[in-house]
């Protein structure tokens, strides 16, 4: 079955260029010029990922991304950014919004593409096939959720692949870079700052239940989950 690709841009000739893209490597490819269509798309069929431009006139892409992770439909769908933005801390604000990652203008369509199965593969993959309990937090793999005791925790894509993996490596210190290799796939481009901004997103997520702090830093090293303090 084809992968549906919402396609978040204003610019006709780059949205066009990107779907043309995109049916050729033989991905479905819908099309929005602003955030009120994208809305209208994302309610009519969910796609499998959704690539937004940071500039789009009315509501930006940043901010149509911080309401897609709060929503209850979107909050699990990967999203690439698209940017003219090179600058670090913009970069970092796209992360926190719950960007999974991004691409920055000028760019070759055969990159994206790369980048595109690239994040599908890291949304989709085997990561769980049974069910891990540690520390009040319990991953169903199957079903792809996590609950603290009974309650469900709504998370993003890239913080659960993080915390599948925590989860199932405790009590083990990992830095960035093997934390890159592990959650993010080696054979992908990603910055180690990339890390920090999604255990932060990671710790704000478990943090109404009080579990934020199984998520621990190692000074000069990287991170551990670990129940013990």
């Amino acid at each position: 079955m084809h992968k549906r690709i919402l396609i978040v841009e204003d610019e006709t000739s780059i949205r066009e260029m990107i779907a043309f893209a995109l049916r050729k490597a033989g991905m479905d490819a819908i099309q929005a010029a602003d955030a009120r269509a994208a809305q209208l798309a994302l309610a009519e069929q969910v796609p499998d990922l959704v690539l937004l431009d940071w500039m789009l006139p009315g509501m930006s892409g940043l901010e149509l991304a911080r309401r897609l992770r709060k929503e209850e439909l979107s909050r699990e769908i990967p999203i690439i950014m698209l940017t003219a933005r090179g600058e670090e801390m913009d970069r970092v604000n796209g992360l926190e919004a719950g960007v999974d990652d991004y691409v920055v203008k000028p760019f070759s369509t055969r990159e994206l593409v790369a980048r595109i199965k690239a994040v599908l593969r890291r949304s989709q993959g085997d990561d769980g096939s049974g069910v891990v309990e540690l520390g009040g937090l319990r991953i169903d793999g199957p079903a792809h959720r996590v609950f603290a005791g009974d309650e469900p925790v709504p998370i993003g894509p890239t913080e659960y692949r993080l915390l599948y993996f925590f989860m199932t490596h405790p009590e083990r210190v990992y830095s960035r870079t093997q934390l890159l290799d592990h959650v993010w796939g080696g054979s992908v481009y990603v910055e180690e700052r990339t890390v920090d901004v999604h255990i932060r997103r990671l710790r704000k997520t478990l943090e109404p239940w009080k579990l934020d702090e199984l998520v621990q830093t190692v000074r000069g090293t990287g991170y551990r989950f670990s129940t013990s303090t």
